[in-house]
């Protein structure tokens, strides 16, 4: 009975311990809970700015390359009509193409047979690509229907880049194999020859010459004929077995799409590659912008209400974060040394607006490219360019190694201690509990013996002789 707590003394023993615990413990553990939201807090907006600033200056790597304002570009007026590439030894020029025709692949189909046709015996049909092709033969076995002649005539064909299939005609009961093949240009149709006998002596010829279009009603011959791409580049005719067309123009290829409309010729222009300058450049300022929002986000003290505390961002006040921007702001706005023309980023249409952020002037930015591309180029990038003097700015605090890095990991320890401390307070709130909880069972069962001994000896009192009973 005395180890059920609180029945010799009638007390609330466990909730007596309990709150003894609490006053024990509480003030420990309340400071770590507060050590451990900051650390997390600190820790986790570090990781938004490392995050930001990581993206930063990968846009400035990406736009920080010499061979970026190198490069060449071929750019098509109907890219329906034509595509174009170029490699950066090519020479800018501008060129007018019509496109007559396309490069087209053979396609054949045999003679119409009837589709319940069936080898009698063992047979081979030999195929080719034009009059002087490499010829393979496929063996046909003994009983092959067409679809078992359609499945050879794709395995033993598949490296020739040949496929076959079978067309039904339901009116008619009759079949026809269709032949298709990859390569273009002319002279390149398909051949096949070869007869094989079906059942009841029935002969089903396989011949087909790919020069000679398929008659209507089931007759042999091309569905399409192969043919070289006619196309003319400033009035001179021209062909190709491909639609992609190499070193027509030194250094620039062509990919033929569809014919241009008569008269009406699609201009080529070869030049320097200022929209993918430009498109560096918005992303070096979309990720400045976005590197800036995230600065000022965890910088920033938010007024929620006049009874409410504001809501702080987990870097305020923060020296780390200061300097980085300081140095980066400096940066942005120092003039390049012995430049002339193209100094500052203003001068390209690149302008801090007065939250921070940057804004381009397309139009300036446009006409920047235009007039002084390699200006541009030398300002942005190289040893003495913006993005390398930026980049110095900011790599101390990059990677893991950087001082951002080793604050992380500086946190990460704190977090580690904290955890460490709040387990062994735990463990010592139970060593706590274990001990009070020992000493009030002890206590109550000692009430519990007095109360007992109390009512026996009542008890005695009353049975005594003389002793009388008072209601």
């Amino acid at each position: 009975m005395a180890g059920i707590t609180g029945i010799g003394s009638g007390l609330d023993i466990k909730g007596l311990v309990n709150s003894m615990v609490q006053a024990e413990t509480a003030p420990k553990a309340a400071q770590l809970q507060r050590q451990e939201k900051t650390t997390e807090a600190k820790f986790s907006a570090l990781g938004k700015l490392q995050s930001a600033l990581s993206n930063f200056q990968s846009s400035m790597k990406d736009l920080n390359k010499l061979s970026l304002f190198d490069n060449m570009k071929a750019s098509s007026s109907n890219g329906s009509a034509l595509s174009a590439t170029a490699s950066k030894t090519a020479a800018a020029g501008t060129y007018s193409v019509e496109v007559t025709s396309l490069a087209t692949s053979s396609k054949v189909a045999t003679q119409a047979v009837a589709t319940d046709f069936k080898a009698s015996g063992a047979g081979f049909l030999d195929v080719k690509l034009g009059s002087d092709g490499e010829v393979t033969t496929v063996n046909i076995a003994d009983g092959s229907s067409l679809t078992d002649v359609r499945d050879a005539l794709n395995e033993q064909l598949k490296d020739k880049g040949i496929t076959a299939n079978i067309v039904n005609n339901p009116a008619s009961g009759e079949s026809q194999i269709v032949l298709s093949s990859k390569e273009t240009g002319a002279d390149k149709d398909i051949v096949m020859t070869g007869t094989l006998e079906g059942v009841n002596g029935v002969v089903a010829d396989f011949n087909v010459d790919g020069t000679k279009k398929a008659e209507a009603g089931g007759g042999a011959g091309y569905l399409q004929q192969a043919a070289n791409a006619k196309f003319s580049v400033d009035g001179l005719t021209l062909e190709s077995a491909t639609n992609t067309v190499a070193n027509v123009i030194p250094d620039v290829e062509f990919t033929l799409k569809g014919k241009t409309e008569e008269g009406k010729p699609l201009t080529v222009t070869v030049g320097e590659d200022r929209s993918g300058v430009k498109d560096q450049l918005k992303k070096f300022v979309d990720s400045y912008n976005e590197f800036m929002s995230v600065a000022k986000e965890l910088t920033a003290v938010t007024k929620v209400g006049d009874d409410k505390p504001p809501v702080v961002g987990g870097l305020v006040g923060d020296s780390t974060v200061r300097s980085l921007l300081n140095g980066v702001r400096a940066e942005l706005g120092n003039a390049m040394p012995g430049a002339e023309g193209m100094r500052v980023l203003a001068d390209l249409g690149i302008t801090t607006q007065q939250d921070g952020k940057l804004k381009i002037d397309d139009k300036k930015l446009d006409a920047s490219l235009a007039q002084n591309f390699d200006k541009v180029g030398q300002f942005i990038a190289g040893d003495n360019g913006l993005m390398s003097r930026l980049d110095s700015k900011i790599d101390a605090y990059t990677g893991k190694s950087g001082i951002i890095g080793e604050r992380q990991k500086s946190l990460e320890s704190t977090r580690t201690d904290i955890k460490k401390q709040t387990e062994r307070l735990n463990a010592r709130s139970l060593q706590i509990e274990a001990r009070l909880l020992k000493q009030f069972n002890a206590m109550d069962a000692l009430v519990g013996q007095l109360n007992s001994t109390s009512s026996s000896l009542m008890q005695s009192l009353a049975s005594l002789p003389g002793m009388s009973r008072k209601d």
